[in-house]
């Protein structure tokens, strides 16, 4: 398969991609994972159309996206576990995750452990499998259990654990070998609000104190916009959004309003106020989504001239808001288990 060129200066390997095709890869040496132009398709389903991303080491990075939209199709390319049908990428500078694989720590969507081993035994293993030796191995194991939360299980069978616990362990299996590239698929998942903290705890931890290189998938962004300085957000395997959340919000104008009433006991209806979509009360606040073609200072100068109400101030847009902008109703409707709005 013919392929263009890469850039002046920039190092490339060929690796096979669907069928032994070939597939040029690329790194630029400032990205932990670059993907240029990459497409996967299964029969007639474009699972991935024509992707473009980086992930700048030291980055903390949420691959966002509904269920279907490509994210785990595209993060077993990075893992070669699949190949692309044609397209660009690199993995940690290298032409396959196969040749970093022991820098890498990568918890697939599907969960497992090995049910009738030890837990401290399943770790030790997984550390082995990483070039570990066996003496620090045992003892990051322990360190391990300790920080997910688990002290007093290691000696336990896996099967007696419960669905949640073996999730952690799972996740400590990941990280027991202290991966420099960091790949977690949906990794919360299954968990319950209490867990999920701690998890996102521990990711924003390994990345601030010790700098590893991150990047989960999602479909809950409130979750990753709470965490992540970067974010890359898929549709229908297209890219739809990529940046930092400050970039990504200066290319949205505000378009929600926060309102408090001057009593709760009040009655009125803001969706009377001209330019008004729709209207969503939350904690003891409402709030008013604008539609596109009206102006935010005006409504805001309306509904100021109002005894009825205490507060009205623009609210900045979030991730929801403005995924919502950039797709119609009727995806919205496909998507169904988009978390939009969602509150841990």
């Amino acid at each position: 398969m013919a392929t263009e060129p890469a850039p002046d200066g920039w190092p490339t390997w060929v690796g096979l991609g669907v069928e032994g095709k070939e597939c040029m890869i690329v790194s630029n040496g400032e990205s932990a994972i670059t993907i240029r132009g990459v497409t996967k398709t299964f029969g007639k389903l474009r699972a991935v159309d024509d992707l473009t991303l980086d992930v700048p080491y030291g980055s903390l990075c949420g691959f966002l996206g509904p269920n279907g939209a490509g994210k785990t199709t595209t993060i077993r390319m990075i893992m070669a576990i699949i190949f692309p049908d044609s397209g660009e990428l690199s993995v940690l500078g290298k032409a396959s995750a196969v040749e970093s694989k022991d820098l890498i720590g990568y918890l697939p969507e599907e969960r497992g452990v090995y049910r009738k081993m030890k837990t401290t035994e399943y770790l030790v293993y997984m550390a082995r499998l990483k070039g570990v030796d066996a003496g620090p191995a045992k003892r990051k194991a322990s360190d391990w259990l300790d920080r997910v939360e688990l002290p007093g299980v290691g000696k336990k069978r896996l099967e007696e654990l419960s669905k949640g616990m073996q999730q952690k362990v799972q996740v400590a299996a990941t990280l027991i070998h202290d991966p420099e590239l960091v790949i977690l698929d949906e990794p919360f998942s299954g968990l319950d609000p209490v867990n999920a903290r701690m998890l996102r705890n521990l990711i924003v931890d390994m990345n601030k104190q010790e700098g590893r290189t991150i990047i989960f998938s999602t479909h809950v962004l409130p979750q990753a916009e709470q965490m992540c300085e970067r974010i890359v957000m898929i549709d229908r395997g297209k890219t739809v959004l990529d940046g930092t959340l400050a970039e990504i919000r200066a290319q949205f104008d505000p378009r929600t309003l926060l309102v408090r009433k001057r009593s709760e006991d009040q009655r009125l209806d803001l969706r009377d106020y001209d330019g008004v979509q729709r209207v969503n009360e939350y904690n003891g606040e409402i709030e008013v989504f604008l539609n596109a073609e009206v102006d935010p200072v005006q409504v805001m100068r309306a509904m100021l001239n109002s005894d009825d109400l205490a507060k009205v101030e623009l609210r900045q847009p979030s991730l929801d808001d403005i995924f919502i902008s950039l797709v119609d109703d009727a995806r919205l409707n496909e998507f169904g288990v988009l978390e939009v709005g969602s509150h841990d």
